[in-house]
């Protein structure tokens, strides 16, 4: 049926274009039949008055009207000869035959002595003039006038266009009866060509009905497309100032009207039982300061673990509650777990198993059976809670992190038009390494089931490819980005998370820098002149704590006139405290610190202080304000926010960032001083340089540095990814569209 409705599509401008022809040739051939008569009628005029002429002029010379009257009537008895008459050079009709019309007379005819043809409408119908001069004795005399019925030229003027309509309609029929055919024919190769060239299939194994008039044109097509993308993913640069408007503004332009799905095991706001009752909490997370102002930005879902002693008693009946609580801006559905599945799931498979294995930080990954058993059936539930949640066929669901990498294949199964954005927050190893996990096709599988696949560096996605090519049969187009797994393509692209860079009216707000280092140094017992450092981490091994506290320790050895006046102050927030190696990694921090203090520190004075609990963002900001610098020493890491939120909250253009090379921000934030967190002496020494660094030097970097993230901030994060996603989703809807019609 859609076939047929395509064909109609054709046919129905084949017949206006028919029409149009036929209307338009009309008329040049009614002209065409008038100029051929007419011509016809001169030729039989000018015999007839050459025959008469002699007769005419011997009897006009004797003056025998009687026999010039006979001669015109007996002339006159032709069929299409109508009537004659002879005309005075003045114009006067001298003698006509009895059928001559008399509206006419001589001055309808031509000029007196002149030979020439006209056409004339009478009350009979339409004439044909034809005019001869008759000579007598050497001098014009008298004017011979031809009158031809031209009535039967109409005639045939109508026979002549019901023969040419017979004609259009009988090759417009004939033409489409052959378009029918041949459509019949190629149709179903023809849109097997273009389908499989959408999806980048059909050039590398043949279609089931191979079309070879389509290779050339699907090559030269898919090829030129693919240069365009590439083109265009390569001079993405700076796009100008992103923000909530304008991400807002992507949403309703290039999505939309779409639906849009977060899924992540934390949730971005807590509710908590206290003593005042039912308390809500924003928890100190890069991936909730990421992904939250997106939320904000286009009022979507976030499906979440909830793991709050409140969550229940806040959510409705379906376990949905409208957040921010101050102006409900988007909706948090929350899944329960037990502490079975929370113990398998998260603890165990994510946190003992992927955590150490992609971050590459010497603690040994562990895999059990029974985890990863937990891990699938988590996974699985959450994607049927986003199916649950889904308003339409194809939302857009961005997958966050290394909670879900079964996720993304579990949601094409049950929601195929969607498309899935999965972001991999924490780095990606290499092949080799990736291959201790016994269930590494199966992981993969999982993610290559998303649309589009996003780490935070180029590094992270080559690593990803070359671990696919490794392990699974997938046809992988580096210079194009992508993967070919099972019929479905997935773009491996680099999106380098930020910040939410405040607002003007948010930092006016702010506490001055001199305000905050007072709170600070009263708060930890500091001089009025002491050095302070910062360092803001959850307390997990590869954060790099232990190699910091190293180098505050041989930076005081090298130089002991810091001592009493240099001071680390380190936000350590408690997690994963359930699982020894976080437990025994936390005393192994504590021992060093207690050990620094009692070889360093004096009375009411300590180097280190270890502060292990969490910090709302006024307490971070007033910390970051009052630094002379913050030292990030990861030992890997996806990207690191605290760097950023460091950096954003230095409107004053001083402090030092001290920041790891192994942290993805080291590629954006050069102006830093980079380390390499496991050499003690260069971290020491880029200590030592930070807090002693002139103001006029701090002032260049700094303001280096905010200007790249004020710039590469969260909403251009979200705008890459969210465009690409539109640009997908379009080629894919041109994709089904051809299929579809492939089945009418």
């Amino acid at each position: 049926m859609k076939t047929f409705r395509l064909q109609l599509r054709f046919l129905l401008p084949l017949a206006l274009v028919l029409v149009a022809a036929a209307y338009l040739s009309l008329p040049l051939v009614d002209q065409l039949t008038q100029r051929w008569f007419s011509r016809d009628l001169d030729i039989r005029g000018r015999l007839i008055a050459n025959a008469l002429a002699d007769p005419l002029t011997q009897a006009l010379a004797e003056g025998a009207s009687p026999r010039v009257q006979a001669l015109l009537e007996r002339t006159v008895r032709d069929e299409r000869l109508l009537a004659l008459g002879l005309c005075a050079p003045d114009g006067r009709l001298l003698q006509a035959s009895s059928a001559f019309p008399s509206e006419l007379g001589c001055r309808a005819a031509a000029p007196a002595g002149s030979e020439l043809s006209a056409l004339h409408r009478t009350d009979g119908g339409p004439v044909h003039l034809r005019t001869q001069p008759l000579v007598i004795g050497g001098s014009h005399s008298a004017d011979l006038v031809l009158v031809h019925d031209f009535s039967f030229v109409e005639h045939r003027s109508q026979d002549t266009r019901r023969y040419l309509l017979y004609l259009i309609v009988a090759m417009g029929a004939s033409m489409a009866l052959i378009t029918m055919i041949v459509a019949q024919l190629s149709w179903r190769g023809w849109v097997a060509g273009a389908r499989a060239l959408l999806r980048g299939e059909g050039l590398v194994r043949p279609l089931a009905a191979p079309a070879p008039e389509l290779a050339p044109l699907a090559a030269e097509l898919r090829s030129r497309l693919r240069r365009l993308e590439d083109e265009y993913r390569r001079a993405r640069g700076p796009e100008g100032p992103w923000d909530a408007p304008r991400l807002r503004q992507l949403l309703g332009t290039e999505l939309s009207g779409q639906e849009v799905i977060v899924v992540s095991n934390r949730e971005p706001y807590i509710h908590e039982h206290g003593a005042g009752g039912l308390e809500v909490k924003r928890p100190a997370s890069g991936l909730v300061t990421a992904v939250e102002p997106v939320m904000r930005a286009c009022a979507g879902t976030w499906v979440a673990h909830g793991s709050g002693s409140g969550d229940r008693d806040a959510v409705d009946s379906g376990d949905r509650v409208r957040v921010p609580p101050e102006s409900g801006d988007y909706t948090l559905r929350r899944i329960w777990l037990t502490e079975e599945e929370e113990r398998g799931y998260y603890y165990g498979f994510a946190n003992e198993g992927l955590w150490p294995l992609c971050h590459v930080a010497h603690v040994r990954p562990v895999f059990r059976q029974s985890d990863w058993d937990s891990y699938r059936a988590v996974n699985q539930r959450f994607a049927d809670a986003v199916a649950a949640e889904a308003r339409s066929e194809d939302p857009i669901v961005l997958v966050q992190d290394y909670h879900f990498a079964l996720l993304p294949a579990m949601l094409r199964e049950r929601l195929p038009a969607a498309t899935i954005i999965t972001f991999w927050h924490i780095p990606w190893p290499n092949p080799e390494f990736f291959g201790i996990c016994p269930w590494a096709p199966e992981l993969l599988r999982g993610m290559l089931g998303s649309t589009i696949l996003g780490f935070h560096t180029r590094h992270h996605c080559r690593n990803f490819m070359e671990t696919v090519d490794r392990q699974l049969e997938a046809r992988i187009e580096p210079e194009h980005d992508t993967i070919f797994h099972e019929g479905k393509e997935t773009l491996i692209e680099n999106y380098p998370i930020s910040i939410d860079w405040p607002s003007e009216q948010a930092a006016a707000a702010w506490p001055p820098v001199p305000v905050c280092r007072d709170r600070v140094r009263e708060h930890f017992g500091l001089g009025p002149d002491a050095l302070i450092a910062v360092g803001v981490d959850r307390f997990d091994y590869t954060k790099g704590i232990l190699e910091r506290l190293y180098a505050v320790e041989r930076m005081l050895e090298k130089h002991p006139e810091l001592r009493g006046r240099f001071s680390l102050v380190q936000i350590a927030a408690p997690t994963r405290s359930a699982l020894d190696e976080y437990r025994a990694f936390q005393r192994r921090i504590s021992d060093l610190a207690e050990r620094i203090n009692a070889r360093f520190g004096g009375p009411g004075h300590a180097p280190v202080h270890l502060v292990a609990e969490h910090h709302d963002h006024a307490a971070l900001l007033e910390l970051y304000r009052a630094a002379d610098a913050c030292v990030v020493t990861s030992l890997h890491d996806g990207m690191n926010l605290v760097s950023k939120e460091f950096v954003a909250t230095r409107d004053d253009e001083q402090g030092v960032l001290v920041l790891s090379r192994f942290a993805g921000a080291a590629r954006e934030m050069t102006e830093a001083l980079i380390v390499n967190p496991y050499h003690v002496e260069e971290t020491a020494d880029a200590l030592h340089r930070a807090i002693t660094m002139p103001p006029q030097e701090q002032r260049e970097r700094m303001a280096s540095l905010r200007s790249t993230v004020h710039e590469f901030n969260v909403f251009r994060w979200a705008g890459r990814m969210l465009g690409d996603a539109a640009r997908v989703r379009l080629r894919e809807r041109i994709a089904q569209r051809v299929e579809g019609m492939s089945h009418g």
